[in-house]
């Protein structure tokens, strides 16, 4: 019988993941997205779309599939489907790695606010701007509503109310780069960057071109991921751990 593998995506490593697991002989991969993003880019094997209904459903869905390993590579800042994983995994008794991308560290020259969540990003904002530049998401904007900030806001879909007054949105997807992020900072008079610590390089490019202009960067702070879960910073430390479904270092 094939070895199934469950990846919890919508990453850019899940992708990839997916992709490097499709040339494995004898391997069922089903991958899983919570269906917020309207288009989300091609994947490689079985897609499964919407959610599982909390840790119980998704433990019931792991048996009756027959699922020998769990990858989470969702969004590092998923902390709820990453709880449940972690609880329907123990549950169920399959083994469960956490793919998370590492953190972003500041470097000389930036100007760093790291802070605990929006609510704390939008207290400090006044003190350090007017003019916003809100990579986020389009979740969470509620957090802004009550700011006389002008705020540009970027994300894949439309962002969800209640929203700040002064807000123009911008759809687009990443990776960006240096140049364009510069140019996007100028033209629209950006003051403060808002960003959560997501890591990767798709959407660093802000950071360096914050940094050139002399920009402060609020930075949420990732959550922790749940206690005792496995965790490996990449795909190829995924691969390694489907291979032998064996120790690794756990996540901070």
């Amino acid at each position: 019988m094939r070895r199934h593998v469950l990846i919890l995506g919508g990453t850019t490593e899940a992708r990839a993941l997916a992709t490097a697991l499709a040339a494995w002989p004898d391997l069922r991969v089903t991958t899983s997205l919570a269906g917020r993003v309207t288009t989300p880019a091609r994947l490689a094997g079985e897609v499964r779309v919407g959610g599982f209904g909390g840790a119980a459903g998704l433990g019931a869905w792991l048996r009756e599939e027959r699922v020998d390993a769990v990858v989470d590579a969702t969004h590092p800042f998923a902390s709820v489907m990453s709880e449940h994983a972690a609880q329907a995994a123990a549950g169920s008794g399959v083994p469960l790695v956490a793919l998370r991308r590492p953190g972003w560290s500041a470097g000389p020259g930036d100007v760093w606010h790291d802070v605990g969540s929006l609510p704390e990003a939008g207290g400090l904002l006044p003190q350090l701007g007017q003019r916003v530049f809100l990579t986020t998401g389009r979740l969470g904007l509620a957090a802004f509503a009550g700011l006389d900030l002008y705020f540009l806001v970027r994300s894949v879909d439309p962002p969800e109310p209640p929203m700040p007054r002064r807000t123009e949105v911008l759809l687009a997807r990443g990776p960006f780069t240096v140049t364009g992020e510069t140019e996007l900072l100028r033209t629209h008079r950006i003051d403060v960057l808002v960003t959560k610590d997501s890591g990767g390089e798709a959407t660093a490019a802000k950071l360096v071109a914050a940094r050139e202009l002399g920009i402060p960067v609020v930075v949420v702070r990732r959550p922790p991921a749940p206690a005792g879960v496995t965790c490996v910073p990449d795909v190829e430390g995924a691969l390694t751990w489907l291979r032998s479904v064996g120790a690794a270092d756990t996540c901070p």
